[in-house]
């Protein structure tokens, strides 16, 4: 079992450079099975989601390789459309493959996702717009079989939430149908984005993305292609959240700031003084933090549910009362008892954690419950004057690379221990 070690209660300060995007390298490395060629993919970060999905890559037979700091993928040799369980429960957004190899082989059996740590993640959305597309699925005993054998058809699907898995999933699968397809009230994020330009790089023909309404125009084939993920966003927010905590002044690099404009406004309510340029972000931060009156989860271009829990944790040393509201997920607060145990003051009641923002953060020993929440744990850490132990940071390890080495860019004391 894997812990980090983190003497904290000194201000952070320093540069540090953002990884490449989690969110963004999942679908994109699913997508890569629709090429008829090599694919180089670049600034693909090392976090155990990626590995897992690499894996389901070789199952399917695809070949995968790590060279000069990029993903080489050779997706010729695709033999099996199928998904196993233990695959599947590596990664529970491993969904992303529906479409993908749907489109490739016309077939695509797996097991339904489940929940996970933060909650329930029903694809009931990426079925339905699937089935739109003209695919005909079974659905029994938690094992999901999907079939076009004459290939998928465009149409228009109209989505009930901006699911961001089922616009990539409708995306990617189209790609490669007969006709056009259009998705409406389609999710927003940079992601969506990201992914449309990797489809295009290969050939193929979609509009629209980061709006709401994506159109795909269907071709028959996709080719190579390189492309370079986008930044990791909610990673850039954490690492200036671990500034604003300790009170410290630290450089993001290599970010994209539009992109956390809704994040950065949060950080300057809360008396921070922010710094942009084209590609980083400064942050000063104050000699104590304001609490902010509400914080509403909401899909882009609103407040991110993944950045709730560092923010939450910042707010935790703010003078006053603030008050997150959790929109997306139901189980988002998991982490608000570890929290507690370095002396913050939160009561949740539902989807509301009202915080009381405490002078101090005290040294303790948490275990990390999930992926976000086990950021805000070491935020805590690093706040708290003295010796912490965070263990199970597995979870952590799925979206965040290598996090001890980035923040000890910032001067922080903290060490792995395996």
């Amino acid at each position: 079992m894997s812990s980090f070690t983190i003497f904290g209660g000194r201000a952070l300060r320093g540069d540090a450079v953002c990884q490449g995007s989690k969110n963004s390298s999942l679908p994109i490395l699913a997508a890569s099975i629709l090429s008829g060629g090599e694919i180089i993919l670049e600034n693909i970060p090392r976090l155990s989601d990626v590995d897992a999905t690499l894996k389901i890559l070789n199952y399917l037979g695809c070949k995968t390789k790590r060279e000069n700091g990029a993903v080489v993928i050779d997706p010729s040799g695709i033999s099996a459309s199928d998904i196993p369980e233990n695959l599947m429960r590596e990664m529970r957004s491993s969904v992303i493959f529906l479409g993908a190899v749907l489109a490739r082989t016309g077939r695509v059996e797996l097991f339904s996702p489940g929940g996970c740590e933060i909650g329930l993640r029903p694809i009931d959305l990426h079925l339905e717009a699937i089935k739109k597309l003209g695919a005909e699925i079974i659905d029994a005993e938690g094992k999901i079989v999907c079939t076009a054998p004459e290939g998928l058809t465009g149409a228009v699907i109209s989505l009930s939430f901006p699911s961001v898995g089922a616009t990539e999933n409708v995306m990617i699968a189209s790609c490669l149908a007969h006709g056009r397809t259009e998705i409406r009230n389609a999710a927003r994020e940079p992601e969506i984005s990201d992914l449309a330009d990797f489809l295009n790089a290969m050939g193929a023909k979609v509009s629209g993305a980061g709006e709401s309404t994506v159109v795909i125009e269907g071709v028959k084939r996709l080719h190579s292609a390189t492309h370079s993920v986008i930044p990791d966003r909610i990673a850039g927010a954490t690492l200036l959240a671990a500034g604003a905590i300790t009170g410290g002044v630290v450089r993001v690099n290599g970010l994209i700031p539009a992109h956390l404009a809704p994040v950065i406004d949060i950080f300057e309510q809360a008396g921070n003084e922010i710094e942009i340029k084209s590609d980083s972000v400064l942050l000063r931060a104050p000699k104590r933090l304001k609490s902010v009156k509400t914080v509403r989860t909401m899909p882009y271009p609103g407040f991110p549910t993944d950045i709730q829990p560092p923010i939450a944790a910042m707010l935790c040393k703010a003078e006053g009362t603030s008050v997150m509201i959790e929109t997306i997920f139901e189980s988002r607060y998991k982490y608000i008892g570890e929290l507690i145990r370095f002396g913050a003051k939160v009561r949740v009641d539902g989807r509301m954690a009202v915080i009381d923002g405490a002078e101090k953060l005290y040294p303790a020993n948490a275990v990390t419950p999930d992926l976000r929440g086990g950021a805000a744990l070491v935020l805590a850490a690093l706040s708290a004057a003295g010796e912490s132990t965070i263990t199970e940071i597995k979870h952590i390890d799925r979206g965040y690379e290598n996090l001890e080495r980035t923040l000890s860019a910032f001067s922080a004391e903290i060490k792995r221990t395996d």
